[in-house]
C-alpha cells in the first residue's frame, strides 16, 4: 500500500504537539532531527502507533523520529510545506540544540564536532590495517608464519596498503587541524598547513622522543637564550587540537581588523607565525605532557588491574553514548594507536559495548507484540552491529529498560575477559562485527570470545526476562 506522505506529516506534527512546538527541523537518512519547545507535550503512544513510525528518541536536546530510508525526505518535505518553514541543516540544528545544553554538554559537542568529521578516514584506515594484519599477521592460517610469509608474491601488495593504510594517521594531525580550525571558523586550509608544520620531517619525530631523551640528543632552537625543543608531533592528539582553536581566533581576530585588500599578505602569515611560535614555545611541549599522563595513566590502570578496568569500561560505555561523553574516548584511542603504546585496549571494548546492544535489540524483536517495534528492533539491532548503537539504544533498549541492563553487564563481562588477556586494536575500525580486522592478529581468538559472550548473553538474558517476567510496558 502506497504511503500517503502528506497525511503522515499532518499525523506527525499533531503527536508532537503541533507546528507551534517546533524549535527546529531536519533529517538525516532515517530520521526526523526536531528540537521541540517541550517534549512533554508528545505523545509517544499516538507517535508510534502510525505505521510510518518505527520508533522515537531523544537525546542530546533532539527528539528524533525514525522512519526509513526513502521516506524520511518525503515525510520532511511535506511537514516543511505544511508548516511553511525552511528547510534546515543538521548543523543548524545542532547549533540550536547545542545552546540548550550545559557547559560540560558544550565542550563535548565541541570535541564531538571535531572528531565525528575526520571518522570516515580513521575508520577507512583502520579497515585497511586490518587487512594488512590479515595479511602479515602470523598464526592465522598458518603455524608460525603469515601468510606473506608462504606466499611472497603479496609482499608488494599488503606493503602498498601498509602504505595507504598509514597515511591517514601519520599526518593525522592536519586532519585534526583542518576538523577543528573549520569548527571554530577559520580557515580549513591554513588547519591542515598547522597540522603538517607539527609533523615536519626535519623536526625530531616524537616517537622517537623518548630514545633521543635517554641519549640526550634532543635538538633545539636558541632563541634569543630561550632553548625551544625541535619536537614533532607526530600522533598527538591535544597538541594540534589546543593550537588549532587558537590559530582559528587569532585569524577571526585579524580578519575583523585588517581591510579585505590586506588578506591575502598579511592574515594567515600573522596567523600561522604566531601560533606555531606559540606551540613550539609552550603549547605543544604543555599539552604533549598531557596527553601523555592521560595515556600512560589508562595504561598502567589496565596493566595493574585489567579485570577491574576492563568490566568498568565495558559497563560505563553505554551509558556514556547516552551522554555523548564517549566521543571524548576517541581522543584517548588514537593517542593509543599512533602515539607508540602498541594498540588501543579500549576500542574493543567499545566494539564489544555495541555488539551488545545489538543483541538485546535483536532479543527484543522475538519478545514485542507491537508491530512498529518489532521492525525497529531488528533493523537497529544490525544497525548496532555494524557500529551505530543510537537507533537501538534510544529507540529500543533504554525504553525497556531491561535490555539495556543486560547489554552493559554483557559488554562488562567481555571487557573484563579480553582485558586479561590484553586484547588490543591496531586502529580504530568499524566498532562492530567486522571490527575484528582491526585486533592485533595474534587476540583474535580472544576477541572472538569476547564477541561470542556480546552475542549470546545479552540475548538470552533479554529474551529469558521478556518471555518469563512479561512486563506491562511491552504490551503498551
Amino acid at each position: 500500500m502506497a504511503v500517503n506522505y502528506k497525511k503522515s506529516a499532518e499525523q506527525i506534527l499533531s503527536a508532537i504537539g503541533g507546528e507551534e512546538n517546533i524549535s527546529s527541523a531536519t533529517h538525516c537518512v532515517t530520521r526526523l532531527r526536531l528540537i521541540l519547545n517541550d517534549e512533554e507535550k508528545v505523545d509517544t503512544k499516538a507517535l508510534e502507533s502510525l505505521d510510518v513510525v518505527k520508533g522515537t528518541f531523544s537525546a542530546n536536546g533532539q527528539f528524533q523520529i525514525i522512519l526509513g530510508n526513502g521516506v524520511v525526505d518525503k515525510v520532511y518535505k511535506e511537514m516543511m510545506a505544511l508548516t511553511g518553514r525552511e528547510e534546515e541543516s543538521k548543523d543548524d540544528v545542532k547549533e540550536a540544540a547545542a545552546k540548550k545544553g550545559n557547559p560540560l554538554q558544550r565542550a563535548i559537542k565541541v570535541l564531538a564536532d571535531v572528531f565525528i568529521p575526520i571518522l570516515p578516514a580513521i575508520v577507512t584506515a583502520g579497515l585497511l590495517m586490518g587487512l594488512n594484519n590479515v595479511l602479515t599477521g602470523a598464526d592465522i592460517f598458518y603455524d608460525n608464519a603469515s601468510i606473506i610469509d608462504v606466499h611472497p608474491q603479496w609482499t608488494d601488495f599488503a606493503d602498498i596498503i601498509q602504505v595507504i593504510a598509514s597515511t591517514a594517521f601519520t599526518f593525522l594531525p592536519a586532519l585534526i587541524g583542518w576538523s577543528a580550525v573549520k569548527r571554530f571558523g577559520g580557515s580549513p586550509l591554513l588547519g591542515i598547513v598547522l597540522g603538517l608544520i607539527l609533523v615536519n620531517p626535519d623536526l625530531l619525530s616524537a616517537w622517537n622522543y623518548g630514545s633521543a631523551r635517554e641519549a640526550g640528543e634532543i635538538p633545539v632552537w636558541n632563541l634569543f637564550g630561550l632553548e625551544i625543543q625541535q619536537l614533532g608531533y607526530q600522533g598527538q592528539v591535544l597538541p594540534v587540537f589546543v593550537a588549532s582553536i587558537i590559530l582559528a581566533k587569532i585569524e577571526v581576530f585579524l580578519r575583523k581588523r585588517i581591510p579585505d585588500a590586506l588578506h591575502l599578505l598579511t592574515v594567515a602569515p600573522i596567523a600561522l607565525l604566531i601560533t606555531s611560535f606559540l606551540t613550539f614555545i609552550a603549547i605543544g611541549p604543555l599539552t604533549f605532557a598531557i596527553g601523555n599522563g592521560i595515556a600512560d595513566g589508562f595504561i598502567w590502570l589496565f596493566g595493574a588491574v585489567p579485570a577491574i578496568a576492563g568490566f568498568l569500561y565495558g559497563i560505563i560505555y553505554g551509558p556514556l553514548v547516552i551522554t555523548g561523553m564517549h566521543h571524548t574516548f576517541l581522543a584517548v584511542d588514537l593517542q593509543l594507536t599512533t602515539g607508540g603504546a602498541g594498540g588501543t585496549f579500549l576500542w574493543p571494548i567499545l566494539a564489544l559495548s555495541n555488539i551488545a546492544q545489538g543483541s538485546a535489540a535483536f532479543a527484543m524483536y522475538f519478545v514485542l507484540k507491537n508491530k512498529n517495534l518489532k521492525g525497529l528492533a531488528s533493523t537497529s539491532g544490525l544497525s548496532a552491529w555494524l557500529g551505530i548503537t543510537e537507533p537501538a539504544l534510544f529507540g529500543v533498549n533504554l525504553r525497556f529498560r531491561f535490555p539495556f541492563l543486560a547489554a552493559i553487564i554483557s559488554s562488562g563481562i567481555a571487557g573484563m575477559f579480553i582485558s586479561i588477556q590484553n586484547v588490543l586494536a591496531t586502529s580504530v575500525g568499524v566498532g562492530g562485527v567486522p571490527g575484528i580486522v582491526s585486533i592485533q592478529p595474534g587476540s583474535w581468538g580472544a576477541f572472538a570470545i569476547g564477541m561470542a559472550i556480546v552475542i549470546l548473553l545479552p540475548f538470552i538474558i533479554t529474551f529469558l526476562y521478556g518471555k518469563i517476567r512479561n512486563p506491562k510496558s511491552l504490551h503498551e
